[in-house]
């Protein structure tokens, strides 16, 4: 079941209508939360700074759902959204949608804040990594206390391979920046892990892997969403 909330300004791509007769007033509703793996995920933004191949986005109604935003929800929307559920019922509350959610970190920490004075589930954030760069500065401080686990998307064993894969708009400088981001992330938050994408090839995954470990993060290997 996904809890919905009623946002006006979309556009008919971003919104859809109940099913008839669960919603007599035609009311339209945007995706702020959905279920998956026992996990309660938050969609926060469509923002970007990267352009990822294999990226859901490029993948029609990936999860069963359509999470395109016309505009970012504020954490009030947000906040009511996540506590319209039973929190209980969920291993981990995740950030992770159709764009970087540390793109709106005031808001995502505003929302964790919230959380974690009401609930005791954990929270992790997935992210690009790359959020010391959109915001000209060290956010990972802010993190501590708020923020469970971490995880990072490597997706290369390289800049240039990053840089042909992920497209970012920092170019080549993003893949160190992950990097750092990720060193950073330790100090503050007790579960850091390194993230690629099961369609890499087995030499590939294994260089990831000697990333990984010389960070002293986890690897995780996520299956591809085709």
């Amino acid at each position: 079941m996904l809890a919905r909330i009623t946002i006006s300004g979309y556009s008919k791509k971003e919104i859809f209508k109940e099913p008839s007769g669960l919603n007599k007033k035609g009311l339209m509703f945007v995706i702020l939360t959905y279920e998956m793996e026992n996990n309660l995920y938050v969609n926060v933004t469509n923002k970007c700074p990267n352009a990822c191949d294999f990226c859901v986005r490029n993948v029609e109604d990936a999860f069963g759902q359509d999470l395109w935003l016309k505009k970012d929800p504020t954490s009030v929307d947000l906040i009511k959204d996540i506590f319209s559920r039973n929190l209980s019922q969920y291993k981990e509350l995740v950030f992770c949608g159709f764009g970087e959610p540390l793109e709106n970190l005031e808001e995502v920490l505003s929302v964790c804040n919230e959380v974690k004075q009401k609930s005791k589930i954990h929270i992790r954030i997935n992210t690009n990594g790359l959020a010391n760069k959109i915001h000209k500065a060290d956010v990972t401080p802010r993190f501590k206390s708020l923020v469970d686990s971490v995880s990072i998307s490597l997706n290369a064993k390289n800049a240039e391979e990053y840089d042909a894969l992920c497209h970012s708009i920092y170019g080549k400088d993003a893949f160190p920046a992950m990097l750092d981001f990720t060193q950073k992330c330790k100090a503050y938050v007790d579960d850091v892990q390194l993230s690629i994408v099961d369609c890499l090839p087995p030499d590939h995954i294994q260089e990831c892997r000697k990333i990984a470990d010389d960070l002293g993060v986890t690897l995780k290997i996520r299956k591809e969403v085709k």
